[in-house]
């Protein structure tokens, strides 16, 4: 699929819950959030449906993502039904891999390819900090299944400050380069100031080159993270809310005061 700055659209992010046992600080406010009613969460067939008829009109690499996406109950099942859609080349999920140890062997044999793990720090008292509630060896444990499993590659995400140089980022690198790990680093990010950069090591946040749409856990089609544009697959069906997201999608982003990274996926 072309959008109208010519730019090929075959990747699609679906986002299956706004909840995560983690409450990191970048991410989570201090507050907590309001959770989205279970009725307003995309059934399954929902979002096999719609990845289905949007797979027919061009996507071939579909994400997992969530909030934290192994925490939505039956979620083996979920993978298992969009890896049975003919087409996809490429199914991956980004998760915080505390949960991992206990389901990447059926996540692999259900059909998922690939893993993408965040990890910002190896310093155990500092990964508490960051998230408040987290365990940095559940992490560890995660990867160590998600290897055995052969969910390779096994990618890490560092969400870092202002340089991949920094303390905790280095920290990072030196332990994705011991146990062969990809990494990329990710400048934290601000939605409703407009602040993201280009992704070190992938080419998320390079605007020219964005091939991806947004499917939030409710149902709303987005077709950029910075942007408040959305379109209901509910209310305006499946075709109509992917046709007006391809013809919308801005040719740059700019700032997003709806929504948040927990629920949106990233």
């Amino acid at each position: 699929m072309l959008d109208r700055f010519n730019r090929n659209i075959n990747y699609l992010r679906i986002s299956v819950t706004d909840r995560c046992n983690l409450r990191c600080r970048y991410c989570m406010p201090d507050e907590g959030i309001k959770l989205l009613r279970h009725e307003d969460i995309l059934t399954f067939d929902e979002i096999t449906g719609f990845t289905k008829l949007a797979v027919g009109k061009g996507i071939d690499k579909v994400r997992i993502t969530g909030g934290e996406p192994l925490v939505r109950k039956g979620i083996v099942t979920l993978v298992g039904m969009i890896a049975e859609i003919p087409g996809i080349t490429d199914l991956a999920m980004t998760t915080n891999g505390t949960l991992l140890e206990n389901f990447a062997a059926d996540l692999k044999r259900a059909g998922l390819q690939r893993v993408n793990i965040s990890l910002d720090t190896v310093d155990p008292d500092k990964y508490a900090w960051i998230t408040r509630r987290g365990n940095l060896n559940d992490v560890i444990r995660g990867i160590e299944a998600a290897r055995k499993a052969g969910l390779n590659p096994i990618k890490i995400n560092c969400v870092t400050g202002e340089s991949c140089s920094e303390d905790d980022a280095a920290g990072v690198t030196e332990f994705c380069r011991k146990n062969g790990l990809e990494l990329r680093y990710i400048e934290e990010m601000d939605l409703e100031k407009g602040k993201f950069s280009i992704v070190h090591g992938g080419i998320g946040g390079h605007c020219a080159l964005c091939n991806r749409l947004r499917l939030t856990s409710n149902g709303k089609l987005k077709p950029c993270l910075f942007n408040d544009m959305e379109f209901d697959i509910r209310t305006l069906g499946y075709e109509k809310a992917l046709r007006l997201a391809l013809e919308n999608k801005p040719e740059k982003g700019m700032t997003n005061s709806n929504n948040s990274f927990y629920n949106i996926g990233g």
